[in-house]
């Protein structure tokens, strides 16, 4: 008899296959929901509404380096992105380069949230722009914001002020009260609030004149394609179940399969007809996103190392204080 289960994530092409049934764990009956990232990481840390969720891997390490200990890691990593090369800036602020962030007024949607710890450490480690030289404005409320559901503090030196509940970011970047956004988000969700296509707007471009170069150079620099999200379990499923762990990265892995063979059919679509060279088409036959430890080891250690830095965690944490035993093999 299959054990039922509640799971929680974003859907995107690699969890699709996930959704609508045609990879099913062993032993499992997966009960899904296609839950925004931003409420649902809330929603999980302070409420627990799902036995399986994605979650966000700085709230995970920080919710342990408290004692918080409900949720175990498993190695299932679906999402990154070069968040850094994302930097939304005003045209008429004069911040032209990385350097002229520093003193500014910056919109972040959580202060603690992975997409922003990797940008703060990518300013500071590639261009010198630690935390405490900016001034943060997080639109994230305390009842509706990782931040309140975990109790994190700012940092000594950092500077984060609370955007009030009548703007958001998208509406304090165009009356010029902020110069610069990372991660700015805009999705109908419990938590956030923007509503403004910024990326579309005269007042408004993007502080990397061409952000995917700069993400190239960066990758090529470091070897580092930075993710943001994991998954979860709770610890009392694993503690009654323990084979939940790699039955769960299992079939994960045949999504990723099954995605990454549809990504290599719409290639060669286009290939054929004459839109994309064989270059291209060999280029995208390398598989980025994998699952595991032994894969990414380096770019989860290099997040977490960010962390403790940047005073998110209080003592460093150790991979296998976030993931299950059973997976730090994979």
């Amino acid at each position: 008899m299959n054990i039922p289960i509640s799971i929680a994530m974003a859907s995107n092409p690699r969890t699709w296959p996930i959704f609508d049934g045609r990879v099913k764990p062993d032993g499992i009956t997966l009960i899904p929901s296609a839950v925004h990232p931003s409420e649902l990481f809330w929603r999980q840390l302070r409420f627990a509404d799902f036995d399986v969720s994605e979650m966000s891997f700085s709230s995970l390490i920080m919710a342990r380096s408290k004692g918080d200990d409900r949720w175990v890691g498993l190695p299932i990593f679906t999402t990154r992105k070069f968040f850094h090369a994302e930097i939304l800036v005003r045209r008429d602020s004069g911040i032209d380069r990385p350097g002229d962030l520093k003193g500014r007024r910056v919109g972040v949607p959580e202060y603690q949230q992975t997409a922003a710890l990797w940008t703060r450490g990518v300013l500071e480690h590639e261009f010198g722009v630690a935390p405490k030289d900016m001034q943060f404005w997080m639109e994230r409320t305390p009842s509706h914001s990782h931040r309140g559901a975990i109790g994190f503090s700012p940092p000594p030196g950092v500077t984060i002020n609370q955007i009030p509940p009548e703007k958001n970011i998208g509406s304090m970047m165009l009356s010029g009260e902020l110069e610069a956004a990372i991660h700015y988000i805009v999705n109908p969700n419990l938590v956030d609030r923007s509503t403004a296509d910024l990326w579309n707007h005269p007042a408004i471009k993007p502080l990397f004149p061409d952000p995917l170069a700069e993400g190239v150079r960066y990758y090529r620099k470091t070897g580092i394609f930075p993710i943001n999200h994991g998954m979860v379990i709770r610890k009392e499923i694993l503690e009654k179940h323990p084979w939940i762990v790699l039955n769960l990265y299992k079939a994960f892995e045949r999504a990723n399969e099954i995605a990454n063979r549809e990504r290599l059919e719409h290639a060669e679509y286009h290939r054929a007809a004459g839109l994309l060279s064989g270059e291209a088409k060999d280029a995208l036959a390398v598989q980025l996103v994998q699952h595991g430890i032994k894969a990414n080891r380096k770019v989860l250690e290099t997040a977490a190392s960010y962390s403790h830095e940047q005073g998110l965690t209080s003592r460093p944490i150790a991979l296998e204080e976030a993931f299950a035993a059973s997976a730090m093999e994979q």
